[in-house]
């Protein structure tokens, strides 16, 4: 496609549900890799980097089956440890196959990860804390090699919280012989996510959604059954959508405690909200009141909302105040 042609000028109206999160999906996808066995995920978009995340897996010797939003997964028959450039560069995200295949295979070799769009983001902390694990690190030709006779469980402090730096010791640990201990650690959903995924295998994680998780490893995981949670990002984009053409649109399946700073600044936007317990109903009104916004971690304001949110203050108010809307981003390392 050379282009998409929109006519604008109208009010949205109706229901739309919400689709499963991919940043949630990704490293749940790739923890399949800890269990022997049918792994089976349900909710899951149907986006590029999920394709690029089956063909990563398929390379590293899984099986996979695709029946609509449900893949299913197989990970017995994994021996390869080595993620290759050619795949890793297209998605970043394929550096969370390290922790997994250095604590299954006890080595791992993954490249340098390429594709993000917004920069540079060093993969310094997920080294430094395998480190901490007692792996043995080097970097050799665009490669990050990797090997441990066996992992052991550390106090590891996270300089950042960085959130595929969280998930990828979070899956090295799960294996780890002893207690783990990650500290100043993301606390975004879809690290909560992982973590219930885990647990639900078998694993014994104490404190997601904290700044502190304990994890105590075990020796064995079992394949699990899930359903992936929604998209905040996606949610929030159909929630300024409402808000910004005066509309009135209900989205469904979504989890409105995952949105709380955005709900929060489009009430005080003059936005009416109506939430439930998954869903979130959006109408919007003539006349829009400037706020200030600035992006924090979690449970912060969104950074991947800051643009849209400054669109509906812009196109709908009234008067040039609108203009001092002040968008102060920090770059938070992911």
């Amino acid at each position: 496609m050379d282009k998409i042609l929109v006519e604008g000028g109208r009010s949205l109206k109706g229901e739309v549900r919400i689709s499963g999160a991919k940043n949630a999906a990704l490293p749940i996808l790739i923890s399949s890799l800890l269990a022997d066995g049918w792994n089976t995920y349900s909710n899951v978009p149907d986006l590029k980097d999920i394709h690029s995340t089956k063909i990563l897996l398929s390379k590293l010797g899984a099986r996979i089956e695709t029946d609509g939003d449900t893949i299913r997964i197989d990970t017995g028959s994994v021996r390869c440890h080595e993620a290759p450039y050619d795949l890793v560069r297209k998605m970043r995200a394929s550096i969370l196959v390290l922790g997994p295949l250095l604590a299954r295979l006890k080595k791992a070799r993954v490249s340098l990860p390429g594709g993000c769009a917004i920069g540079a983001r060093p993969i310094n902390l997920h080294l430094k804390g395998l480190a901490r694990l007692g792996a043995k690190i080097e970097l050799k030709h665009g490669y990050v090699e990797a090997v441990a006779d066996r992992l052991h469980g550390d106090e590891i402090y996270l300089d950042m919280p960085t959130v595929t730096g969280t998930e990828n010791l979070m899956m090295a640990a799960v294996l780890a012989e002893g207690v783990t201990v990650l500290k100043n650690v993301a606390c975004e959903p879809e690290v909560v996510a992982l973590a219930n995924v885990l647990t639900r295998m078998g694993a014994k994680i104490k404190g997601s959604g904290t700044s502190v998780i304990t994890i105590e490893g075990v020796s064995k995981l079992q394949p699990v059954s899930v359903k992936i949670i929604s998209d905040r990002i996606e949610a929030g984009t159909f929630m300024v959508s409402a808000a910004l053409t005066k509309g009135d649109v209900t989205l469904l399946d979504c989890e409105p405690d995952h949105l709380e700073a955005v709900i929060h600044k489009l009430r005080l936007c003059g936005a009416d909200i109506t939430v439930k317990d998954k869903s979130i109903r959006v109408k919007g009104v003539d006349e829009i009141v400037s706020v200030d916004v600035k992006t924090l971690p979690y449970p912060g304001f969104p950074t991947d909302m800051q643009e849209l949110f400054l669109r509906i203050v812009l196109s709908m108010s009234a008067n040039l105040s609108a203009w001092a809307l002040m968008l102060k981003y920090q770059g938070i390392p992911q």
